[in-house]
């Protein structure tokens, strides 16, 4: 979820109800204690009253890095500037980000795994929970639970696993049923995530992973009310009408007009196109919109023309 997961999202996001916890971008550690600024870049939220969105939905802090005594002394600084969690990223599947020795690339090596997330954890000492993210592998499947034990053995109190290896990226489907199997071999807390586009994926996913619970990474931007939707079913069985492309619209305006307040528009164009090709899997009418709006440049002009002229009277906001 690089470049895509701010904060200004994270607001627009968890206006509707749904998400318990919301995680930021990951803090690229490599080899030093990084200065604050960098903290306050990724988590604004970190000098609020309280680390979470304007919503009240708490805010986790995630680290990616392999060096266990780097990931240690900056988890440290998390912790001295108010961070309420830290979860460390061994999914994910970027090549640049594996190239340099991080994500998904410590699958291969377990012991790693369970190295870093003990600096960690050990370095906290218990103040804030630590938590971990990882795939079913790098190339195979065949060290997913033994990744899973270590991440545990180290101190992880949560685990959300990716229903898929790294080369796999993000090609379905995801492999709930293995998420299952990963559970099996855990005590601790294991949460499903990947392909969660819709409510009969969400039932799917509980269903053959037996999780209790789901992260939504690419289908919350996809479907900002999908968690809301999930939330409602959840709490009294039926079914909300599907998001219609005029709600999209609304939000990409709402993110335009927060972002244009500090950024250059040229940057928010680039942005907001950014999350309109998230919002264009899975969903064809979005997609449609998504080849119509693609090449303009002027923020005014993409913005008027979200809503097609003929079709602003019609479609409700």
């Amino acid at each position: 979820m690089e470049g895509v997961i701010d904060a200004l999202t994270r607001d627009l996001l968890t206006q509707q109800a749904g998400f318990d916890w919301t995680v930021t971008e990951f803090v690229r550690v490599v080899d030093a204690r990084l200065p604050p600024r960098v903290f306050y870049k990724h988590c604004p939220e970190l000098t609020a009253d309280r680390v979470a969105t304007p919503s009240g939905v708490p805010v986790h802090l995630q680290l990616l890095g392999s060096d266990p005594e780097a990931l240690a002394s900056n988890a440290q600084q998390a912790l001295s500037l108010g961070a309420i969690s830290i979860d460390l990223n061994f999914g994910c599947p970027a090549k640049l980000v594996n190239r340099h020795d991080g994500g998904a690339s410590l699958l291969r090596q377990p012991d790693r795994v369970y190295r870093a997330v003990k600096a960690v954890a050990e370095a906290v000492e218990g103040a804030i929970p630590v938590t971990a993210k990882i795939r079913l592998g790098f190339s195979d499947r065949r060290l997913a639970v033994i990744c899973a034990q270590a991440t545990e053995a180290g101190g992880a109190a949560q685990l959300v696993v990716h229903g898929r290896t790294r080369d796999e990226g993000y090609r379905p489907p995801a492999h709930w049923e293995w998420i299952g199997k990963v559970r099996h071999h855990v005590s601790i807390p294991v949460v499903a995530n990947g392909d969660i586009w819709t409510l009969e994926d969400y039932w799917k996913a509980r269903t053959l992973s037996g999780c209790q619970d789901v992260m939504l990474g690419r289908s919350a931007l996809s479907d900002p009310w999908l968690a809301a939707r999930i939330r409602h079913w959840q709490r009294t069985g039926e079914r909300l009408p599907d998001t219609t492309w005029a709600m999209r619209a609304s939000v990409l305006k709402q993110y335009a007009d927060l972002q244009r307040q500090h950024l250059p528009e040229r940057v928010v164009v680039s942005l907001v196109k950014q999350w309109l090709a998230q919002m264009r899997q899975g969903n064809t009418e979005a997609n449609q919109h998504f080849q119509r709006l693609k090449r303009l440049t002027d923020l005014d002009t993409l913005l008027d023309n979200l809503i097609p002229s003929t079709s602003r009277c019609s479609e409700p906001v």
